[in-house]
């Protein structure tokens, strides 16, 4: 009994530091203060979402730059420049802009999985500022922003706001999601920046 006892109230803390200590640090990284708290397009469709994640990265390119990076992402498109072995059936993600990826439009469906059937789709964008996608459920949105600065630099913004299911086994993914998205998401923007950063320091030599 006193050892059962011991092992939940282990669990209880370890739930406790997550919630109140590593989660708000996850949710934001790389993102300033006011930037967590921005409205951006998107915030209305998901009505009281269990998870809102605001991430940031500066990069040493122009918005146009970073824009061709993100409208080709997807599997079996340019990847997603981050752990292929797990989110691109171990195809290397692209270290090119490609060209058959450069169109974009309402209704693009995005596909998240290498046997494209699961995925989102685009909800509305502006060329060089934004990108929305969706579930068409209303439960899930992410968005990429991008904020050109001064110095040809630009700050790219993602906003995931999602409302959980918790049925089973659905409540498993949304749990992976939770704790293992910011893993998967800053190596993405980091990926992006390498990308965006080298491509356009080629471009001016």
């Amino acid at each position: 009994m006193a050892l059962a006892i011991s092992i939940i109230l282990k669990l209880l803390c370890v739930v406790v530091l997550y919630l109140f200590v590593i989660r708000p640090r996850t949710i934001t990284w790389g993102a300033t203060h006011q930037e967590a708290l921005y409205r951006l397009t998107g915030n209305e469709i998901v009505k009281k979402p269990h998870f809102v994640a605001t991430r940031a990265v500066t990069i040493n390119a122009p918005a146009n730059e970073v824009w061709k990076w993100i409208i080709q992402i997807g599997s079996a498109r340019a990847g997603w420049y981050s752990i292929d072995r797990i989110d691109n059936g171990g195809v290397p993600s692209s270290t090119e802009i490609l060209p058959e990826f450069q169109k974009i439009k309402e209704g693009y469906f995005i596909p998240f999985t290498p046997n494209q059937k699961n995925g989102m789709w685009v909800k509305e964008y502006i060329v060089n500022e934004y990108i929305l996608w969706w579930d068409k459920k209303s439960n899930f949105t992410w968005g990429w922003f991008l904020k050109q600065t001064k110095n040809n630099q630009t700050r790219l913004i993602t906003r995931l706001r999602i409302r959980y299911n918790f049925s089973f086994p659905g409540i498993l993914f949304y749990i992976l999601t939770d704790i293992g998205d910011i893993i998967m998401m800053r190596k993405c923007m980091l990926g992006i920046k390498e990308r965006a950063e080298n491509n356009f320091q080629k471009s001016i030599l």
